[in-house]
Parts: C-alpha cells; sequence; structure tokens
C-alpha cells in the first residue's frame, strides 16, 4: 500500500517531468487500447529493471544501458513523427524501419502491441525520485536481492504512478477532443507535443534531466511520503523484510541541542571500489581526521540537491582536517557502469574521493537505508552524527567545526 501511495505521488515531484512530454504525445488516443497498454508498459518495464537492478551480475547493467539507448531511438521516432509526420520516412534508416513498423501495427489495429513498446521505451528511461518510501523499497530489495516481495513493491509503485498519469492522460486527452473544433489547434498542440518530447528525449540523453529537474524542484513529496508512513507503520506486517516504522522514526528525529552522542565505530570501506580522485583508503589511514562519509548516486536528485552544499563544505574545511568521502550506491543498472559514474564525478566537479558501492557492501556496513545520507566521523572513528535526506545544513557545518575542534584539543 505504501509503495502504491508513493507511485501515486510521484505525479507531483520533478523526476516526472522528463517523461511527460512522451507520455502526453499519445493524449488524444484510445484510453483503453493505446493510454492503458501504453502505462501498462511503463509500469511493467519499470519493475522488471528495478528488480534487476538488485542483482551485481555486470551484464544487466550492460543491457539496460542498451535497453536505454533503444528506448530513445524509439521515443525519438514517435516524437519526430508528431512534430512532422511527413519527415518521418527520411529519418535515418534503422529509426525510418522502427517508425514504419509502429506505423503498420497501428493500421492493423494492433495498437495494444505498439503501446506496449512505447510504453516499455518510457519504462526504461525513467527514474523514479527515491523519496522516503521509494528509497525503502529499493533498499531493501537491495539488501535481500530480487524477491516476490521486492518485486510486488516494484510492481505496486510503478502502477500508483501509471495510474496517476492516466488521470492526467484522461484529462488531456478531453481537452484535446474539444480543442478539435477549432480548425487545426488539434494538428498544433499534437506538433508541439512532438518538438516537446523530442526535447526530452535529447536532454535525457545528454544526461541533463536529473540536474535540470534538480534546480527547478517546485514540489516536495517528502513530506507527504513520511506523513504516509507514520500513520501506516503500525499495521503488522507478517514476514515483510523491511522494518519500514523503526527506518522513519531514524529518518524524522530531531536532535534539539549539539549534543554529539557517541553512535559506535564507524565501519571500513571494505568491499567496495574501485576508487575515483584517490587510491583506496582505510578508516585508519584517516586516524586524527574528520570523515564525512556522504551516500549518493548521480541519478537522485536529491542527492544533487544536497551535492553543492557537501562540496561547499569540504571546500571550507578541507585545509582544517575534513575529508569528505562519496559513497556511490546505485538505484538502478546504468548507475553500476564505472564509465557513467566517473563522467559525472567529472561533469558535476567533485574532486573528493569517492568509492564505488555496487555491491552494497558500504552500505550495508553502515546499515544506511537512504539517498542521500550523511555520516560524521571523528577523528578517533567513532560515528557522532547522521543525517539522511537533504536539509540541515547549517547544522552540518557546525557538527563539522566542533568535531575539528575536538580533534585540536586531543592533540
Amino acid at each position: 500500500l505504501l509503495a502504491f501511495l508513493g507511485g501515486i505521488l510521484t505525479i507531483l515531484s520533478p523526476c516526472i517531468l522528463p517523461i511527460i512530454p512522451l507520455v502526453f504525445s499519445r493524449a488524444d488516443r484510445s484510453m483503453t487500447r493505446e493510454t492503458i497498454p501504453m502505462l501498462a508498459g511503463l509500469a511493467v518495464v519499470f519493475a522488471i529493471v528495478a528488480s534487476l537492478a538488485t542483482a551485481s551480475a555486470g551484464w544487466i547493467a550492460r543491457a539496460n544501458e542498451i535497453g536505454r539507448i533503444g528506448a530513445l531511438g524509439i521515443l525519438a521516432v514517435v516524437s519526430v513523427s508528431l512534430l512532422l509526420p511527413a519527415f518521418a520516412e527520411t529519418i535515418a534508416r534503422p529509426f525510418a524501419r522502427l517508425g514504419e513498423r509502429i506505423e503498420t501495427l497501428e493500421r492493423n489495429r494492433n495498437t495494444v502491441v505498439a503501446n506496449l513498446v512505447i510504453g516499455g521505451a518510457v519504462g526504461l528511461l525513467w527514474s523514479p525520485c527515491a523519496g522516503p518510501i521509494l528509497g525503502l523499497v529499493i533498499a531493501g530489495a537491495a539488501l535481500q536481492g530480487s524477491s516476490t516481495d521486492s518485486i510486488a513493491m516494484f510492481v505496486a509503485f510503478a502502477t500508483g504512478a501509471a495510474m496517476s498519469l492516466a488521470v492526467a492522460l484522461f484529462a488531456g486527452g478531453r481537452m484535446l477532443q474539444r480543442m478539435k473544433r477549432y480548425a487545426g489547434l488539434d494538428a498544433w498542440v499534437r506538433r508541439s507535443l512532438g518538438a516537446v518530447g523530442l526535447a526530452g528525449v535529447f536532454v535525457i540523453a545528454a544526461g541533463w534531466d536529473q540536474q535540470l529537474f534538480a534546480r527547478g524542484s517546485a514540489v516536495e513529496t517528502a513530506g507527504a511520503e513520511k506523513f504516509l508512513v507514520k500513520r501506516l507503520s503500525s499495521a503488522k506486517r507478517g514476514g515483510s523484510s523491511l522494518d519500514i516504522g523503526k527506518s522513519i522514526d531514524e529518518f524524522t528525529r530531531e536532535r534539539s541541542s549539539m549534543m554529539l552522542p557517541d553512535e559506535g565505530p564507524a565501519p571500513d570501506f571494505d568491499g567496495g571500489g574501485p576508487w575515483i580522485n584517490s587510491s583506496g583508503l582505510k578508516l585508519a589511514d584517516l586516524r586524527g581526521k574528520v570523515v564525512m562519509v556522504e551516500f549518493w548516486t548521480f541519478a537522485c536528485y536529491n542527492c544533487l540537491n544536497a551535492l553543492p552544499h557537501v562540496k561547499a563544505l569540504e571546500a571550507k574545511y578541507r585545509d582544517a582536517g575534513l575529508v569528505v568521502i562519496g559513497v556511490h550506491t546505485p538505484e538502478l543498472p546504468h548507475e553500476k557502469i564505472e564509465a557513467n559514474v566517473r563522467s559525472q564525478v567529472k561533469s558535476l566537479g567533485i574532486v573528493y574521493p569517492v568509492v564505488i558501492d555496487n555491491g552494497y557492501k558500504i552500505w550495508n556496513s553502515f546499515h544506511n537505508q537512504y539517498w542521500p545520507a550523511a555520516y560524521f566521523i571523528d577523528a578517533s572513528g567513532r560515528i557522532r552524527y547522521h543525517h539522511f535526506g537533504e536539509g540541515k545544513y547549517e547544522e552540518q557545518d557546525q557538527v563539522v567545526a566542533q568535531l575539528l575542534s575536538e580533534a585540536r584539543q586531543k592533540k
């Protein structure tokens, strides 16, 4: 139920924006023969990809990368056909054949298959925001590996998102029907959707979608998700793999003062690698330093929102003895590819060490469940503070200053 409701709320979050024009380009089509199959294809493919993302096999990541390229091709053909139908035949041969195949399916009234393919393509490209609910689902699935429970929760989440999109599409389709009363207006709207859809394909292909919509975040759904979890966490979950009630209590815990309790010894970075911007590090090598461990992944817009503050904190206290270590733990298969991570680290201007944690080894050793998550370790190697999600940047600054002061006093 939580996963389903979290999926419904996705319609309000920035991460849905890149696929909105791609989905709405079909808004004037039949609901039963075209819209529902398209949304079903989106939900099924997303659930399959998300479930496979919990496996560590390298071929899965490579196959997903190839699938994303193919999905971009399919959606580019659809968008160009909407924008310039007469130009569809002149597109480069591979794309032209694909476009002709889709058109043939529609002429034969086999629209269900065509729209399942289009919805599947959208599902391959969709990287939903990891709010409290999806973060718990993904983390739980990653800890256990693919199982019927994790697959069911991914399906529930995707079904909720598809249902909210269906409502929006229904309203959009009714609007287009009314526009047909005005000569040429519906064709203009359709071409506009094609242009916006093509722009969306370009933004995703260039890797700008997460950065762009992170900057433009206008709606924050985390508060609503945490409210839902609190309301439902008292329900008994016999045999459930996720202790959601306990997790959300930790997520929402507020600190009333700058008293920094000892939360236990910090785990090492065993099992992670390769490293970027550094050779492999051990916690023992960092004794005497204050260490901030930041769990993140490059397709998480919450992580990208927090990143400027992490970079500023590292630059401010670098010379005073702060060491920031980014732990890149992926959500989806394309985030497991080392070349993609290295490219994003470079383009995002990250200069501190980053360790790739594809196997969730470091994540598990910290008992972490969230993106982003920051753990602050004192000069003796003890965890003294942690924070999940965005925000509390001034408080984190104060924590670092206090731990550095303690370190100077011990010298």
